[in-house]
């Protein structure tokens, strides 16, 4: 199964393509930021395989990795590890 998960924008660089860093709830991996080039750091992104497809809002990415945390197996086989429980929104 691949699923399109929502991160946050924590870091961006430019090496030849446009690049960062999306915080998954406590998980973070090096993205492709190519497809969303208005992207700003704070943003939240959907990302599939690596890549940042769609920029939304942080309430609804919110809401989609509460639903993904209750699909444990799902999640980690996508990102490696499962997403750690959520802490108090800020």
């Amino acid at each position: 199964m691949c699923l399109g998960i929502p991160g946050e924008v924590i870091q961006i660089s430019l090496d030849g393509v446009l690049m960062g860093t999306v915080d998954f709830g406590g998980v973070r991996k090096d993205v492709c930021l190519a497809y969303v080039p208005d992207v700003a750091l704070g943003d939240y992104v959907i990302v599939h395989v690596g890549f940042a497809i769609t920029i939304v809002h942080r309430e609804e990415a919110q809401r989609t990795l509460d639903v993904l945390r209750a699909m444990g197996d799902a999640v980690e086989a996508e990102l490696g590890q499962p997403l750690p429980p959520r802490t108090a929104a800020p």
